[in-house]
């Protein structure tokens, strides 16, 4: 398995504790949540069962007394009257299972599972703590990407669930590192730039990447997967976000309007945007839930609390869906060669690596040093004033160490020059931040680009750390 150490381990110590265990396994979808709880636990399952995407309470129930049929050996199944005369059935079975090893009862995509009046959840809770929670021998391991939905109903629950979850799994996508791990398991070598720009497109997500073929290039892939009719990803944002959240079209409407934002935007800003005058319970909702699934990060700007937070769309295929796929749904032969080749393309690729880049901040403190440092990540942007002009920097590194790194984030298609007149622009706007914050600490320039800074006077004078991009593979 590439990758998922953590997970691993904390998987390992449920399997070898004395007493029964609860896990939670949260993660976006195709994330590989049900891969990794297969590949670990398949071999302990006594029970389990994947909950049907909009299917009734009475469709449920069928499929649980189906699988139920399957584990005890009857293959007669029989479809309980409700949620507490089925688990009063698995329990049946259960009590005819040896105490010698741990037993594994997974039910898949529980949000599913749980339908309206149904009692699913109180009767769970019941199951737990009537009987599971009482023997030493089980592991009931609950998983869903709607990951808001789980921590609100299960992990939070005031009621019956409440602090049940001996143990939390959220997945995140694959690192750079471990996407050049799997893309290499998989027999494709592609090179160190084109396996950054299929990340930037795509992210770190296994199931995207696992269909990628080996010998193609990144445009052949990007062509075939995101802008033919029949590549998986071309229809898959509607998917995504509707087998995610209820009432999806809010959520979608705020990935929309921060897409159009390389640097996030304010709550006011994206209420304007999507044309609220204030926001609602549902706006509110809507974006906690994007948040705790890995779509959009709040970021507070240096020195300031929460107020004046902005949000970010850090998904990349969300991202790379209304940049390029769906303003170009008319499908045509070369098409992506075609817009890589446009100014659009260029202005997407230096945010996406600005992005990358903030997502991948523990392997760039290790290529600078500072890994055992304490930091706060921020960005900032000032705008402009009748005094002053405005300027921004990419990403702010504040450490305890009484240093800052502020670093600038380039993506060329060679090194990176620094002229006469971009060095006097980086001299001035590192003045400028040191009296806009300020700050007594040490500033540090920091260039973190993909093919290095060229050398010469001007580099040799202003740039005082650099970070390369396969310095992030380490």
């Amino acid at each position: 398995m590439i990758g998922r150490k953590k997970e691993i381990e904390k998987i390992e110590r449920l399997l070898a504790s004395g007493r029964s265990e609860f896990l939670a396994v949260t993660g976006r979808r195709r994330i590989g949540k049900t891969y990794l709880v297969d590949s670990l636990l398949k071999s302990h399952y006594c029970y389990s069962m994947t909950g049907i995407q909009n299917g009734s309470m009475a469709t449920q129930l069928v499929n649980f007394g189906v699988k139920l049929s399957e584990y005890d050996g009857t293959n007669a199944p029989q479809k309980p009257e409700n949620w507490q005369m089925a688990f009063l059935q698995l329990k049946a079975y259960l009590k005819t299972l040896t105490k010698d090893k741990k037993h594994v009862i997974f039910l898949d995509e529980l949000p599913w599972i749980e339908t309206p009046k149904s009692g699913f959840v109180q009767m769970l809770a019941h199951f737990w703590n009537d009987y599971l929670s009482k023997e030493p021998h089980f592991i009931l391991v609950i998983c869903g990407s709607a990951t808001s939905w789980i921590i609100t109903k299960v992990i939070n629950d005031p009621g019956g669930l409440h602090n049940r979850i001996t143990e939390n799994i959220h997945l995140h996508p694959f690192t750079l590192a471990e996407t050049h791990t799997f893309l290499n398991s998989k027999g494709l070598l592609l090179s160190l730039q084109d396996l950054t720009k299929i990340y930037m497109a795509l992210g770190g997500i296994p199931f995207y990447l696992d269909n990628l073929r080996k010998g193609e290039s990144f445009s052949a892939a990007i062509e075939r997967t995101c802008f033919s009719p029949t590549g998986i990803l071309y229809n898959e944002y509607n998917n995504l976000y509707q087998a995610l959240f209820n009432n999806a079209e809010i959520h979608q409407q705020i990935v929309a309007a921060l897409s159009t934002r390389h640097h996030g935007m304010l709550h006011t800003e994206i209420l304007q945007e999507i044309g609220m005058n204030q926001p609602t319970g549902s706006y509110q909702r809507a974006m906690e839930e994007l948040i705790v699934s890995d779509f959009v990060v709040e970021n507070t700007p240096l020195g300031k609390q929460k107020r004046g937070s902005t949000y970010r769309l850090v998904d990349e295929y969300s991202i790379f869906y209304h940049r390029f796929i769906q303003p170009n749904r008319k499908y045509s032969p070369g098409i992506w060669q075609q817009l890589a080749e446009s100014q659009p393309y260029k202005i997407w690729a230096g945010y996406a690596f600005e992005n990358l880049c903030h997502k991948h901040i523990d392997a760039i403190k290790r290529a600078l040093g500072i890994a055992a440092v304490y930091t706060e990540i921020s960005g900032l942007r000032v705008p402009a004033s009748d005094e002053a002009p405005g300027f921004q920097i990419d990403l702010l590194i504040d450490r305890k160490d009484n240093c800052i790194n502020l670093c600038e984030i380039k993506f060329h298609n060679g090194p990176f020059t620094i002229t006469k007149e971009y060095y006097q622009q980086l001299i001035e706007k590192r003045q400028r931040f040191i009296g806009f914050t300020g700050t007594k600490k040490q500033v540090f320039l920091t260039f973190i680009t993909n093919h290095g800074v060229s050398t010469n006077a001007y580099a040799q004078d202003i740039v005082d750390a650099e970070v390369r991009l396969e310095q992030l593979l380490e």
